[in-house]
């Protein structure tokens, strides 16, 4: 059996043949965009169906974002928050999410963990189910944005079902910085307990 790879390259020359055009020469971009999933120990962050929709790429959810196309300079320069979706939600309820970096400043000597993204509570189910969030922002939305030779980052969401009539704050201490943030005392103050959905995608510095 061939690899994937070599199949979806195969397919490419193909499509360009039956058209009557020429395969791309070597020195021009590739029309083939290879989309990778998380390998084994990465992927077992991603649990419960949780989506995340950028623009053009898609769902990127357990995945590694490709360089092709400018997705990992789009996804750092110019998209703004993506639509999160979780078809499980009950729209009886409503939930917290949060987008961290575990990896600041680089996986190997992540000092400045968890970087905070994005915090959004108070979300109804109902928004969840159709990807369209709204709610109460902590933190607005932090493009991710790996630093130059630090490698891949991974960048979690994680979904909690939130504990009714409880009001979720951050910190004097906590709005000051975003970087090393103490998110596991977080979610224990306000009895979020585990998540209900979680996943990641991994990117890094678009130039690297």
């Amino acid at each position: 059996m061939k690899p994937l790879g070599a199949v979806l390259l195969a397919a490419g020359l193909l499509g360009t043949a039956a058209l009557g055009e020429q395969p791309p020469r070597p020195e021009e971009p590739s029309r083939t965009c290879f989309f990778q999933m998380l390998d084994s120990m990465d992927r077992d962050f991603c649990r419960g169906d949780l989506e995340v929709i950028y623009p053009e790429v898609g769902d990127v959810g357990c995945m590694y974002v490709p360089k092709c196309h400018q997705y990992r300079r789009r996804i750092s320069r110019e998209w703004g928050s993506p639509r999160v979706r979780y078809p499980q939600a009950k729209k009886s309820k409503k939930y917290v999410l949060v987008l961290v970096d575990p990896d600041a400043p680089s996986r190997a000597n992540p000092w400045s963990r968890f970087w905070r993204h994005w915090l959004v509570t108070d979300i109804p189910g109902a928004d969840l189910r159709t990807g369209d969030i709204k709610g109460r922002v902590l933190t607005d939305y932090v493009r991710p944005t790996p630093p130059p030779r630090s490698g891949y980052h991974r960048y979690q969401l994680r979904l909690y079902e939130q504990p009714a009539q409880v009001a979720i704050a951050l910190s004097p201490q906590e709005w000051v910085s975003l970087g090393a943030w103490a998110m596991e005392s977080f979610v224990k103050q306000f009895r979020l307990g585990s998540p209900v959905a979680s996943t990641q995608f991994l990117t890094k510095y678009y130039e690297d």
